[in-house]
């Protein structure tokens, strides 16, 4: 499986006063993701997958206040703590489009959303998924039945090419294991020893066995 990153601009800051305490609470609103119809990374979620599992996001993440995002993409499927800004409180189809609502919260990476936006900055929300592609018959790379939404992240240019996100993120094969995504990289250790030669053989199993230990 893939990890498939979509960019969208298409929302608003709200902030958002408690007629009773008189706190303040900042949100993003609008369209957080799009089916049928190719993006600009050149992929097409088709509707009934997405409906799918916009239902099962919902329903095991966004109502048991699960459903949290980071500021910026981090390198895998999986949300660190430490790094999360926001929580998704509505996620809902409406027509072919995914609208949200996002409470920005007052943890650490938060704050500096929270004051970004007060100073002006345009951000953007980036949803985070994993999955598998197949090219349709018209050349278009249709996202898979075992699509699963992993996260809504809060970044910075989501206008920016996806070149970099393609090489660096997506270029990894990610594995489903006990409920756990992890980064597949037996067959990687696999092909590097295979192609190498005598004199580079002990060296690059040794490379090999020590990044493999690593990751455990």
């Amino acid at each position: 499986m893939k990890l498939i990153t979509e960019m969208t601009e298409n929302v608003e800051f709200l902030v958002e006063e408690d007629e009773e305490t008189g706190k303040k609470s900042h949100y993003i609103k609008g369209v957080f993701m799009q089916a049928e119809q190719k993006n600009k990374n050149g992929r097409m979620y088709p509707l009934g997958i997405m409906e799918t599992e916009v239902i099962r996001y919902g329903k095991e993440y966004v109502a048991k206040n699960r459903a949290m995002g980071e500021l910026n993409h981090p390198q895998g499927p999986t949300v660190n703590l430490d790094r999360v800004s926001h929580m998704i409180k509505e996620l809902k189809m409406v027509g072919n489009d995914v609208h949200g609502k996002a409470k920005i919260m007052d943890t650490p990476m938060g704050k500096i959303a929270q004051n970004l936006i007060g100073e002006g900055a345009r951000l953007g929300v980036s949803s985070r998924g994993m999955g598998s592609l197949k090219t349709n018959a018209q050349g278009i790379n249709e996202v898979q039945k075992d699509f699963m939404l992993s996260a809504i992240d809060l970044v910075a240019d989501p206008s920016a090419p996806g070149a970099f996100v393609d090489g660096i993120m997506e270029g990894k094969e990610w594995i489903w294991e006990n409920g756990i995504f992890k980064e597949e990289i037996i067959q990687q250790y696999k092909e590097v020893i295979e192609k190498s030669n005598m004199r580079e053989l002990q060296e690059n199993a040794i490379k090999a066995f020590s990044h493999f230990l690593s990751k455990l």
